[in-house]
């Protein structure tokens, strides 16, 4: 992956990364808040050699008693220095046992040993600090040998006796909210790119990058409020959603300009990424522009684009097909523009044999020499194979791609489905895409990026807005 991936592993898992950072901070103060006081006491001695000899005999005892310090620090945790203690103090437990609690640290080049003792009494870990030193004094004037005059030479001295602590050492709120906030961190990245390794909906242009190497010509923002208002370009023309098929109105022209004939079968993987509805909103826009525009309802199993336009859809595209009456009489004008609409007519049997035959295909000669522009409508490529065979015969296929709608295997395997059949792929659209994140509409190269949704305002966008609300005053024209 690169530096972008995990930017936008980030910026999709920031929800779930805050939330166990959170997690971890809750969980190191509930442990800071159930855990039993460990207080500290210490106490401190000093191990030294007597002798009344010359100054390089107490030198060389000074020396002497450094390298052993160590070892007479060991003996401290020694049932021989903590059972005496345990008896001498009544202590419940054992020599083992207390020597968990039981610390002994030097400083090297010191002969000083401290002596540390934990526990939940702070007056009980100084009492016990102060009895091990005590102890620890008797025991090593018993195991280190007196010399010729009847005198140990080695002489244990208490430097500092243990206080009462005040304060307890553990548990250390602030230490534990950390280490719970970084474990949390550490947990909520790897979620976070297990989820986006996991998870195969394509949601941006990288993903559909993945699967295939036709042109991405642009995206549709998602909106909330599509099945109230189908054509968005007529009922709100300055939502981000409208700007877009504006955007991809122009990217298909360039397509267009150098690719004949002009015309196009729009489908998708699987039913609900908004086929039907960018359909009809890209011809609207498209007329709007001055191109002679037909839109034709292709979708013989479930056809809604004369619910969406408003229009009769009694007769149509499987009426001319079988010979029953003529193009002319069923085409639909529609708006102010040059936009006609070919609804589908009667639901018949066997519509993939009435897509490939010949009437179909003289039928789509004749409208490339009509129109400027030639739309159909088609069923989603997996379920049925009626487009695929329909974009045969077209310019190829606008393949309508819904943000997280539709898994990269669908996806690869409806490419397949046009490819087998020997039909081309004019380009890839994202639809339904959000309008906030990384996978956003204005995020990507194919927004606008102005910080307010809306596109470029330009004469051509301003007079079609124009119109739109003259449009929405009036029901649309019927031929």
């Amino acid at each position: 992956m690169e530096l972008r991936d995990y930017l936008r592993i980030l910026r999709k898992g920031w929800v779930i990364i805050l939330a166990l950072v959170l997690v971890g901070i809750a969980v190191g103060s509930l442990f800071s808040i159930l855990a039993v006081p460990q207080y500290s006491a210490s106490s401190k001695v000093f191990v030294s050699v007597q002798s009344a000899g010359t100054v390089t005999e107490l030198t060389q005892g000074s020396n002497f008693t450094q390298g052993q310090v160590k070892s007479y620090a060991d003996i401290i945790a020694t049932p021989a220095v903590l059972q005496p203690v345990i008896d001498q103090l009544g202590l419940k437990t054992n020599a083992q046992s207390l020597a968990d609690h039981v610390s002994a640290t030097t400083t090297v080049g010191t002969v000083v040993v401290e002596i540390g003792v934990s526990d939940p009494s702070p007056e009980l870990a100084a009492e016990v600090a102060n009895a091990i030193a005590a102890s620890f004094e008797a025991t090593v004037a018993k195991i280190v040998p007196v010399d010729s005059t009847g005198v140990s030479p080695v002489k244990i001295t208490v430097l500092q006796q243990a206080l009462v602590p005040t304060t307890p050492y553990s548990p250390n709120t602030r230490i534990n909210i950390l280490i719970g906030a970084m474990i949390g961190l550490v947990l909520g990245i790897v979620v976070a790119i297990l989820r986006y390794a996991l998870d195969t909906r394509v949601r941006n242009e990288h993903d559909v990058e993945l699967v295939s190497a036709a042109p991405i010509l642009g995206g549709i923002a998602y909106d909330s409020r599509t099945t109230e208002r189908p054509l968005v370009v007529q009922d709100d023309p300055r939502s981000p959603r409208a700007e877009s098929f504006r955007t991809l109105r122009t990217n298909l022209q360039f397509i267009a300009a150098t690719n004949k004939p002009r015309s196009y079968v729009i489908t998708s993987s699987v039913p609900g990424e908004g086929k039907s509805t960018s359909s009809a909103n890209l011809a609207i826009v498209t007329a709007a522009a001055g191109t002679r525009v037909i839109m034709i309802d292709a979708d013989l199993r479930k056809p809604k684009l004369a619910e969406y336009m408003g229009i009769e859809g009694g007769a149509g595209l499987t009426d001319v097909l079988v010979g029953r009456v003529e193009l002319a009489d069923v085409v639909q004008r529609w708006g102010t523009h040059s936009l006609d609409v070919l609804p589908a007519g009667r639901i018949p049997p066997n519509p993939s044999e009435l897509l490939g035959s010949s009437a179909m295909i003289e039928l789509i000669a004749q409208l490339e020499k009509d129109y400027d522009l030639v739309l159909f409508d088609a069923p989603p490529l997996l379920p049925v194979t009626d487009a695929a065979i329909l974009a045969k015969h077209t310019g190829g296929a606008l393949v309508m791609v819904g943000s997280g709608r539709v898994h990269r295997g669908q996806l690869k395997g409806s490419i397949a489905a046009l490819q087998n059949v020997g039909s081309s792929i004019a380009g890839i659209v994202l639809t339904m895409l959000p309008t906030k994140g990384p996978d956003s509409y204005g995020y990507g190269r194919y927004g606008y990026g102005y910080g307010y949704g809306y596109g470029v305002d330009t004469e051509q966008s301003k007079k079609e807005r124009t119109e739109a609300k003259r449009a929405k005053k009036r029901k649309p024209a019927i031929a």
